[in-house]
């Protein structure tokens, strides 16, 4: 079982930055465990659909984003601290919903990695404001 605890969520001005941060934990959870493991962020706006936003993979550290994060987001990874990072900047008025990270203990590919129930693991979700 693992564990996935976001943090870093918040109110910011358009243009703005935030970095969401997501702990893994859990009984079972060994880094040799973790090496094969998909780490992902999806997001919820309001009256909207959860969204993929971004992946990497925690062994080789490849990175797959959104068309509409390309370029602004970047997702990445501290094997030490087991935590899975989104630096999110200049922010978007339409970035603003509940940040979701979701771990798959398994490679996912870019065919794959849209899909929700590929991910075995949930975090509570992080709220991001963005608004002037």
């Amino acid at each position: 079982q693992v564990q996935l605890v976001e943090s870093g969520g918040g109110s910011v001005q358009p243009g703005g930055s935030l970095r969401l941060s997501c702990e893994a934990s859990g009984r079972t959870f060994t880094f040799i465990t973790f090496s094969g493991y998909t780490m992902g962020w999806f997001r919820q706006a309001p009256g909207k659909q959860r969204e993929f936003v971004a992946i990497i993979r925690w062994s080789g550290g490849n990175t797959y984003y959104a068309d509409s994060v390309k370029g602004r987001f970047t997702i990445s990874r501290d094997n030490a601290k087991n935590t899975v990072y989104l630096q999110m900047d200049s922010l978007k008025t339409e970035d603003m919903a509940v940040y979701y990270c979701a771990a798959a203990d398994t490679i996912l590919t870019t065919a794959t990695m849209r899909m929700e129930y590929k991910y075995n693991y949930w975090g509570q979700g992080t709220q991001v404001t963005v608004s002037s």
